[in-house]
């Protein structure tokens, strides 16, 4: 769904409406998540399940790193954090770029390689709510931010349609 675009214009008003003649927060927000969801997978849904993944990691480092028992602890779901999300990046941006690379290095060896590529379409904004998810733990971890017990409110969050 393009933002310039006769449904997106039908979209946003319809999910304007709808949020604002919901009183409870909770239900707004599980209004705004499922509307993110629809509005992504209107280009592709199966790029909803990696943006889930990522959200889900995060939420459950998120809360490990607030209620862990030591620093090591706390550090050991941070670097699982990254290491998930950088990733996920990688395999799915990355790896087509590393992949000509190595070939034409072995190559220039002497070694013949066939092509290593994935033929995958990127995800929309993979990088944006990877770092956002991140950033989420990363700041969890220095302290200078408490992580939030509600999985809808995180998610809301890191899916929420107009801020891409």
């Amino acid at each position: 769904m393009n933002f310039i675009s006769v449904s997106f214009l039908i979209f946003l008003i319809s999910i304007f409406t709808l949020y604002w003649a919901l009183k409870k927060r909770s239900w707004q927000n599980a209004l705004l998540l499922g509307a993110s969801y629809l509005f992504y997978s209107w280009w592709d849904y199966r790029f909803c399940s990696l943006m889930l993944i990522s959200t889900i990691v995060d939420y459950t480092m998120g809360l490990g790193i607030e209620n862990g028992a030591s620093l090591a602890r706390k550090r050991a779901f941070l670097a699982l954090s990254i290491v998930t999300n950088i990733g996920l990046l990688g395999v799915f941006k990355y790896f087509n770029f590393f992949g000509a690379n190595l070939e034409i290095l072995l190559n220039s060896l002497g070694w013949e390689m066939a092509p290593l590529t994935l033929d995958i379409i990127i995800p929309v904004g993979i990088s944006f709510y990877t770092f956002q998810t991140m950033s989420y733990t990363i700041d969890i971890f220095r302290g200078q931010l408490k992580a939030t017990p509600s999985f809808c409110n995180f998610a809301t969050y890191v899916f929420f349609f107009p801020s891409w």
